[in-house]
């Protein structure tokens, strides 16, 4: 039996649900637990109703151990999902240990106290893993993700070797809010405010965030304003890629986004250290968070698309010199919507998200320890991609880029 557990029940999680439910061939039970039990059944209606596959719900607190190691037990996955936050990353690793299932997440541990998103914590459970013969993949979802797997596709069919790699990642999406995010409100704004770091002559590189902006041309989207901002497959990618002189991750923003956000920082509502008010200790970003729309009830409202892939220059592997490509994936929000019910932001983490944990369940990708998607064959995921609702596409370019 094809048995998973999905821990995490936001637009991620209901896609990746509807489209395990779409490959019961794979995931023949399918189990899903978040805090908010109604948020599970909500998903589980949907799927039902889309598919005619069951899915079983459950209430559990993804930082109480205990409790989660006890549920897992209980359903006996092969496979646990981690689609919650990433301050759970951890606890939900310790559960998997003590229960004996295969662990898998889509973004790096992050501590509550400080916007801080390293490896180094998941790594430190190598030895672990290793010793209780279970796989732990990280970062699979779009990027990390489908990003890191672009750059190893093209090391392994295009480039020897990768010396410049540059991530590009817009939502030219519009959902007629005034401000919202298509992500977890308090993670998208906890990385957009963070101090940028890139890649460059084997250090990383720190400067002010949002200080770096650059226009680019995006198909079917149009010219767009992206901005320079860390994110965690720089780590994993100059980890797995030696080579690489220089790496840069980019992120685009409406004028409209950073104004609102500009002011919303002046105030102090993006703070992440408590206040007292009316004698409650409270956190103003998640006091924003909740204010906020849900990006989950985005879905319907949302038209556009998302362009995000990698352009990456390298000596070519048939030695005729140096070659730029640029491999991407272009996402229709109102597609992604019909098919699943969420937007495409949403669609193109959970769907790298089911692939992920497609190789796990068909032992496609197997060994004991600790593993960044970097470290399997990007073919059969890069093949999944086509076939279930990411197409992507690959061109060389004239040379470097410039900006």
């Amino acid at each position: 039996m094809g048995k998973v557990l999905v821990i995490g029940a936001g637009g991620v999680g209901s896609v990746a649900v509807h489209k395990m439910a779409m490959n019961a061939d794979i995931f023949s039970d399918i189990h899903l637990a978040s805090r908010t039990k109604s948020k599970c059944d909500a998903i589980a209606v949907s799927v039902k109703e889309r598919t005619g596959v069951d899915v079983a719900t459950y209430a559990i607190d993804a930082e109480d151990v205990p409790a989660l190691a006890a549920l897992i037990k209980q359903i006996g996955p092969k496979l646990v999902v981690n689609l919650a936050l990433p301050y759970q990353d951890l606890t939900i690793m310790d559960a998997c240990l003590i229960a004996g299932a295969h662990y898998m997440d889509t973004a790096n541990y992050e501590p509550k106290d400080v916007a801080k998103f390293e490896y180094h914590w998941q790594w430190a459970y190598q030895d672990r893993f290793k010793e209780a013969g279970l796989t732990a993949l990280l970062g699979s979802g779009f990027d990390p993700g489908v990003t890191s797997v672009f750059a190893m596709w093209l090391k392994k069919h295009k480039l020897k070797t990768i010396r410049q790699l540059d991530i590009l990642d817009c939502n030219g999406g519009d959902h007629g809010q005034a401000f919202a995010t298509n992500f977890n409100p308090e993670i998208n704004i906890r990385e957009v405010t963070a101090p940028a770091r890139h890649w460059e002559g084997g250090q990383f590189v720190e400067t002010p965030a949002m200080a770096n902006k650059v226009q680019f041309d995006f198909a079917e989207v149009g010219p767009k304003n992206m901005y320079m901002m860390y994110h965690e497959e720089l780590e994993s990618l100059a980890k797995f890629l030696p080579e690489l002189e220089r790496a840069r991750f980019w992120m685009t923003f409406g004028d409209e986004y950073i104004k609102h956000l500009t002011v919303l920082q002046n105030v102090g509502m993006t703070r992440i250290d408590p206040v007292i008010y009316n004698g409650v200790e409270i956190i103003p970003l998640q006091f924003l968070k909740a204010v906020l729309p849900e990006p989950s009830t985005l879905g319907a409202t949302t038209k556009g698309k998302t362009n995000i892939g990698d352009i990456a220059t390298g000596e070519a592997l048939d030695g005729s010199g140096e070659k730029t490509f640029y491999i991407k994936n272009i996402c229709d929000h109102e597609e992604c919507y019909a098919e699943t019910g969420n937007q495409a932001v949403s669609y193109t983490t959970g769907v790298p998200a089911m692939i992920g944990a497609a190789m796990i369940m068909q032992d496609v990708w197997s060994g004991a320890g600790v593993f960044n998607i970097e470290q399997f064959d990007p073919d059969p995921f890069m093949d999944m991609l086509n076939k279930h609702g990411l197409p992507w596409s690959v061109e060389e370019l004239e040379g470097p880029v410039a900006f």
